[in-house]
């Protein structure tokens, strides 16, 4: 007589989001605050003109931002918590990028986040059953490149004046001046400067 195969054995369940809570002030404002942040987001700062920089670093220093001067910073760009991000002098976020600010993002004076770009601030702890969210911070130095559609993950720090290429995903901290490039991303070669004396 055939034996049918006995079934496979249960998998553990890991998470249980019914065991979830949010640590209080982890947001850094209370409920009001954000929920204010994200209308204004979402309809003053989303659909004010292109050439309107000046208007967005208002509104992201009124939101607790610290912004430098002549920062640029798209209308199409997201700003999770503006009151955990720092950017300094003549840096460009461009279109789409995401600042997932969960814990601090730090970006540098001089640098640059091309669009479709993720700087993901936080994350949980994937070995807890409660699911515990973590702000872990990103910072992105001086003069440094974060070129086109880049994820850059919890706790990494892009190094100064390095690039790292379009595409990569940045889960370690990347060098200073070196071009990096990759999934996972990996040094290539220093970069170099055509600055003329």
């Amino acid at each position: 007589m055939d034996t049918l195969p006995s079934s496979p054995p249960a998998l553990e369940t890991f998470q249980r989001l019914n065991l979830f809570r949010l640590p209080a002030g982890f947001r850094g404002r209370n409920a009001v605050y954000v929920q204010l942040w994200w209308m204004v987001h979402s309809t003053l700062f989303r659909y004010s003109p292109q050439f309107a920089y000046g208007f967005r670093r208002w509104l992201l220093r009124l939101f607790g931002a610290d912004i430098g001067d002549k920062v640029l910073v798209r209308a199409s760009a997201r700003i999770t918590y503006p009151w955990k991000v720092r950017i300094g002098d003549y840096s460009w976020i461009g279109d789409d990028v995401v600042l997932y600010s969960l814990g601090r993002i730090d970006i540098g004076s001089h640098a640059v986040v091309s669009q479709r770009s993720y700087l993901c601030a936080g994350d949980h702890d994937a070995a807890m059953p409660d699911f515990p969210i973590r702000g872990l911070p990103v910072i992105i130095e001086d003069g440094a490149w974060v070129a086109t559609d880049v994820f850059v993950g919890p706790g990494v720090t892009v190094r100064k004046d390095a690039v790292v290429g379009a595409r990569s995903s940045v889960f370690k901290d990347v060098p200073a001046g070196m071009i990096c490039h990759g999934t996972p991303c990996r040094p290539i070669r220093p970069r170099t400067s055509t600055i003329r004396s």
